[in-house]
C-alpha cells in the first residue's frame, strides 16, 4: 500500500447510521429470505473532509455472529474512544491497535473503510491508487438466491445475462441443488456459472455434492460450515470442481490453514467478514504468492458499501468476476451518486475520484435511517 502521510488528522466526530433500505426483489439463501436490509454506516470527520465506511453485519446472527446491535455496540463502547483516547485517523494505526479487542471484524472493517475513506480524500487520491490496484475495470457477476420456482430462478438468470454479466452464482441448499443446475446448464450451456451453499452440507451429504463435477462449475463455494476446513479438505481431494471457501476465512493465518490443508482452491474476500482492507490485502498477497486466485463476494452492500469492494477488486490476483452488481440489481434508490452500473462489455469502471470515488447522498441517508448517534472526544 502506498506510503502513508507523517501529518495525523484531527478526527472532529463519528457518527453512525442505523439504515433500513428494502430490496426491489426477495433474496434468499440456505439462512432464509429477507426482504430488505439493516446495517450500519460510520462516517468519520477530520480537518473539513469525512469518510465513509460500512458495516456489513446483518439483524440476525445467520452468516456470522455479529449483528447490527453488536456491532453497534463495540464501536460506540470500544473502537470509537480507541480512536480518540489514542489520536487515530491512519487506518493502519488503527488496525493496530483494535487488534487489542479479539473477534468482531464486521464492526472493525465499517471503522477502517471508513478511515481509509477520509485518508484518499486527504491525499487527493482514489482508493485503488492507496491500495496498490492495478486494474481500471472490474469483470461484474451476479448472485442470484433461490427463487419461489425453478421456472422464475431461470426467468431471472436470463434478465441478468441480457444485461451483460459475465458470470452467475446461484445460492444452494439440500433439495435445492443438483436438479437446479442440471435445468440451469440445460439452458445455459455456455456461461461462467458457479454455486454458493453458506454452509448448508454436511460431510455425510460428500456424495451429492460430487456430483455437481458435472456442470463444469468455477467453483463451489462453502459447502461446509465455516469451521469445518477438515471436512473441506476431504471433499476437495475427491472433486475435480475448485471449491472456495468464504465464511471460513476469517484472516490471513486462517487463509494459510486452509490452503496448507488443502481446503480449497480459490478464496473469496470480503473486506468486511475479515476486518477490513488491511487484512484483506494480506490475505490477497499471501494468495497471490502461492498461487490461490482470489476474488470479492458481496454482502449486497449500498453503494457505499459496493463502492469500497471495487477498489479492494482491482488488486492483480483477483482473477475472476466479482459479485459487484449494478446499483439497481438491489435497491430502487441506491445511497450514491453516480450509481454502480455494469458495461456493455460485463464490467464496472472503478470510480477515479478521491476516496471512494462516489459522493454518498445525504438526504438518502436520513431518509433511511433509523437510529443516528454522534460522538467526539468529550463524550469520552
Amino acid at each position: 500500500m502506498k506510503e502513508r502521510g507523517r501529518v495525523k488528522l484531527k478526527i472532529d466526530r463519528v457518527e453512525l447510521f442505523l439504515l433500513n433500505l428494502p430490496y426491489v426483489h426477495f433474496f434468499e439463501t440456505s439462512f432464509g429470505r429477507e426482504e430488505e436490509r439493516r446495517f450500519i454506516l460510520v462516517k468519520i470527520y477530520a480537518d473539513g473532509i469525512y469518510g465513509y465506511g460500512e458495516v456489513v453485519a446483518g439483524k440476525s446472527p445467520l452468516y456470522s455472529y455479529e449483528t447490527t446491535s453488536t456491532a453497534w455496540l463495540i464501536i460506540k463502547e470500544f473502537l470509537i474512544p480507541l480512536i480518540f483516547h489514542h489520536s487515530l485517523s491512519h487506518p493502519q494505526d488503527f488496525y493496530e491497535k483494535a487488534k487489542t479487542y479479539k473477534g468482531h471484524p464486521m464492526a472493525k472493517a465499517g471503522v477502517e473503510l471508513a478511515l481509509w475513506d477520509l485518508e484518499a480524500k486527504r491525499e487527493g487520491l482514489p482508493l485503488w491508487k492507496l491500495y496498490g490496484g492495478t486494474q481500471k475495470e472490474i469483470p461484474a457477476g451476479v448472485s442470484v438466491g433461490i427463487q419461489d420456482s425453478e421456472a422464475q430462478l431461470l426467468d431471472r438468470i436470463q434478465t441478468f445475462i441480457e444485461e451483460g454479466y459475465q458470470r452467475v452464482k446461484i445460492k444452494i441448499k439440500p433439495g435445492w441443488d443438483i436438479s437446479i443446475c442440471r435445468e440451469v446448464r440445460k439452458r445455459f450451456p455456455e456461461i461462467p456459472f458457479q454455486v454458493d451453499a453458506n454452509g448448508a452440507y454436511s460431510i455425510q451429504e460428500k456424495n451429492r455434492l460430487k456430483e455437481l463435477d458435472v456442470f463444469s462449475l468455477i467453483m463451489v463455494e462453502q459447502p461446509f460450515a465455516p469451521y469445518d476446513l477438515w471436512d473441506h479438505s476431504c471433499l476437495q481431494k475427491e472433486m475435480k470442481t475448485p471449491l472456495c471457501l468464504d465464511e471460513s476465512i476469517t484472516s490471513v493465518e486462517s487463509a494459510r490453514k486452509a490452503v496448507e490443508m488443502g481446503s480449497c482452491r480459490i478464496i473469496n474476500i470480503k473486506a468486511g467478514r475479515v476486518g477490513g482492507m488491511i487484512e484483506s490485502k494480506e490475505i490477497h498477497d499471501f494468495c497471490q504468492k502461492n498461487s490461490i486466485p482470489v476474488w470479492c463476494g458481496g454482502m449486497l452492500e449500498s453503494g457505499i458499501g459496493r463502492a469500497h469492494n471495487i477498489h479492494l477488486a482491482t488488486l492483480p490476483n483477483f482473477k475472476f468476476p466479482n459479485d459487484l452488481s449494478a446499483s439497481k440489481r438491489y435497491y430502487t434508490e441506491d445511497l450514491i451518486e453516480p450509481p454502480i452500473d455494469i458495461t456493455p462489455q460485463g464490467t464496472i469502471k472503478v470510480p477515479d475520484l478521491p476516496g471512494i470515488g462516489v459522493s454518498p447522498l445525504e438526504e438518502r441517508i436520513r431518509k433511511a435511517t433509523q437510529l443516528h448517534e454522534v460522538f467526539r472526544k468529550a463524550d469520552f
